[in-house]
This record gives C-alpha cells, structure tokens and sequence, in this order.
C-alpha cells in the first residue's frame, strides 16, 4: 500500500476496478481546510484519461512493476510491436497503452512497464526525446518572423509536428516526446 505521500508521475495504481498510471499530478495544502492531491490518471487498458482528487493520506493500492528495454519494430494498424532486448522475446500492445506513438520509429529503445503479479505489459516511457527527419513542410515566408511564427511539418514517422519558419525538408529535428513538441534543429 501506498499513501499520497508516494505519488509521483509514472505511478501504476488500482483504481476502480482498473490500473492506471499516473500522469500528473499536483499537491494543494489550501489555507482553509486538509491538503488534497490533484491527478490525472491514464487507464492502461483503455488509454482513457480521468481527473482525480485524493485527500492527503489516502492510502492507495499501488502495482508492482517491472521495468524491462524494448525495441519497436512495427506497427501493423491496431498493434505495435517490440522485442526484448535480452531475451528477444515479443510483445504487441494495443496503440491506447502507449503515450505518444506518432514519434516511435523502427528501431527506437523504449522502457515498457511490465506488471510483476501476472507479466502483463502495462505501459510505454519513450525517451524525453528523439530525433526525426523532416519529410515535409511547406517553404517559410521571408519577413513572416515578428512573432515565433510556426508551421506544420510532417516527420518520417508520419506525425505532424509544429516547428519554426526556417526548417525546411531534409532537416532533422528534436522532438519532445511527452508533449510532442519541437525542440531544436539537429546538426549533421
């Protein structure tokens, strides 16, 4: 058993008759009244997001997890693939368990959370970033930068990502996983 005091994002939980993890969260002692913790949970089954508020020590029923280095492979529509990298055993897991699998591209390490009780994976942390290539954008406009002016740009993943005015097609950039948002250009 865990209490509030233990929450931290990446927390898997049993929470209705479900596992969630935990994705946000946010502690709140009000000047008036008992301090409370404020979540966003993330179904692992489901992918369903939820709000949730625990008063402080609450006890919560956490999972044991496992955490083992998995290579993406495919995806073939509905399920994505990966391999252990020790045993080289294989996975599949449906796209709601994984958090941003627009940016994964063949070949990517990721860490999957794998439920000690029964083996079953239950998430996917992808690294805080990765690098794509721009496969394409349209040309930026010259004079069009008085603001942080941003266009669309599709990635080799298929993914669109907002980036500034000056990348153009062929460049490789670094995208933030967790918001999948641009970060900077990559040099050669």
């Amino acid at each position: 058993m865990a209490s509030t005091s233990d929450i931290r994002n990446g927390l898997c939980i049993r929470y209705n008759h479900d596992i969630f993890k935990i994705i946000e969260f946010l502690h709140v002692k009000p000047g008036k009244g008992p301090a409370f913790v404020r979540t966003k949970l993330k179904s692992v089954t489901t992918g369903k997001v939820i709000d949730n508020t625990f008063s402080a020590g609450h006890k919560l029923d956490d999972v044991r997890v496992e955490t083992h280095k998995f290579q993406f492979l495919y995806n073939d529509g509905d399920y994505y693939h990966f391999m252990n990298t020790e045993d080289y055993t294989q996975i599949q897991l449906v796209e709601a368990s994984l958090d941003n699998p627009g940016l994964m591209k063949e070949g990517e390490v990721v860490t999957v959370l794998i439920n000690s009780e029964d083996g079953m994976p239950l998430s996917v942390d992808m690294p805080a970033s990765v690098i794509l290539e721009v496969t394409h954008t349209e040309p930026g406009v010259k004079g069009n930068t008085a603001t942080n002016a941003t266009k669309p740009a599709t990635v080799e993943t298929g993914a669109t990502v907002n980036v500034p005015l000056f990348i153009n097609e062929g460049d490789k950039i670094k995208v933030e996983t967790e918001k999948g948002t641009y970060k900077e250009r990559v040099k050669e």
